[in-house]
């Protein structure tokens, strides 16, 4: 791979596609009823987390995944934070994890009293490897009656939290019998997957709880957002019950049992969401088509575009190559953001942080090897892309 001739491809085919202004990484699209469903927001004086909207965007939401039940929260992170602690983990225990995520995973997990441990990622998926866990228990840990434990430090290994990341489906549905096999509760890190299957099911069906987030920059957005989704009855509804400051009901007296939380979505919010899901077959058609036009341009100039693993379907939510070296990443960074194309590297490693960095690993060789070769490339869909699409 000729690194000079990739960016230079890279630069024309950008602004053939997108255009010859700034070119962001994935920007929101409002082309449908957003602006409507909120005026009918605000007329009704419902703006809050009480409103039609927020109950209409959960149904919407979980008929979409196949979810029983879905519960709406300000943010993807309030939405992991709830998850963590209805699946019983306790402040001082230790929950598996990975370093190639989004610090907002860490940061629930710190939430939650609790303190991370990395273990490695596939390369294929850059979600937490199945095989890697299985050694890491296998090495580190041993089963008591009370749960799995720690040898090394003692503690209770009480949850595992993978994520599908940039919404390429990791390898779930062997984490998730690992897990069972070694009673720690499963979480979904699903944040950035809404669109994305392991065979015909959807990313976040296969553990107890999963979380959704619905910023700005996702394949659709209310704002800021996030989701629970379960087919846990009795976790749904106390999922819905702690985000709303965990309030006993009554027409009138203030009462709360327990410590809650103010993370309950608001119906502007949910307003967005639901006039965004009526589009979203639209959207994830457009990223396909999207998709299929950077992995043509990629694979003639022999550099590694990321596609789903066989059985599965990623969402395409942010377009991701492999490159040869740091120094070709570190290249391509700058010369496209030089020339107003963002384009963005993958996250530093959890591990590498200052507050996560005396966190036990198995050594991360796959994550590091990451770091220093992938970019994300520009992923939005198009201007008039939509209106080419329903003519």
């Amino acid at each position: 791979m000729e690194i000079n001739r990739l960016i230079e491809g890279t630069l024309a085919l950008s602004r053939e596609i997108f255009g010859s202004d700034f070119i962001p990484l994935h920007r929101p699209v409002f082309e449908g009823n957003e602006r409507q469903y909120l005026i009918n927001c605000i007329d009704s004086n419902f703006v809050s987390s009480v409103g039609v909207k927020v109950t209409e965007f959960e149904e919407k939401v979980a008929k979409f995944t196949g979810a029983k039940y879905a519960v709406a929260t300000v943010n993807g992170t309030a939405a992991l934070h709830v998850a963590i602690e209805l699946a019983g983990v306790k402040p001082g225990d230790e929950i598996i994890s990975q370093a190639v995520t989004f610090i907002a995973t860490c940061n629930a997990i710190s939430y939650a009293g609790a303190e991370p441990l990395f273990v490695d990622v596939d390369v294929d998926t850059m979600g937490l490897s199945p095989v890697a866990l299985k050694r890491f228990l296998e090495e580190n840990a041993e089963k008591r009656t009370s749960g799995t434990f720690n040898k090394t430090s003692g503690k209770k290994i009480s949850a595992c939290i993978p994520m599908h990341t940039f919404g390429f489906p990791c390898r779930i549905a062997e984490i998730a019998e690992i897990c069972a096999d070694w009673d720690i509760a499963l979480i979904e890190d699903a944040a950035e997957s809404l669109g994305s299957y392991v065979g015909s099911c959807h990313t976040g069906t296969f553990a107890s709880m999963a979380t959704l987030s619905f910023n700005g920059n996702k394949v659709i957005t209310t704002g800021g957002g996030g989701m629970i989704i379960t087919n846990d009855s009795e976790l749904a509804k106390r999922a819905k019950y702690i985000t709303t400051t965990a309030k006993v009901p009554h027409p009138y007296e203030f009462v709360h049992d327990q410590i809650g939380y103010n993370y309950r979505m608001p119906n502007l919010n949910a307003a967005l969401g639901c006039a965004q899901m009526e589009r979203l077959e639209e959207f994830l058609t457009i990223k396909t088509q999207l998709a299929d036009q950077w992995d043509a341009f990629f694979s003639k100039r022999g550099a590694d575009f990321v596609k789903a693993i066989e059985g599965n379907k990623a969402n395409h939510w942010l377009n991701t190559i492999i490159l040869d070296s740091r120094e070709d990443r570190d290249k391509f960074l700058k010369i496209t953001n030089d020339n107003d194309i963002m384009t963005r590297p993958i996250w530093t490693l959890m591990s590498k942080l200052p507050m996560f960095k005396d966190c036990q690993t198995d050594g991360l060789e796959n994550s590091i090897w990451l770091e220093d070769r992938v970019v994300n490339i520009p992923s939005s869909i198009p201007d008039g892309a939509l209106k080419k699409l329903s003519n």
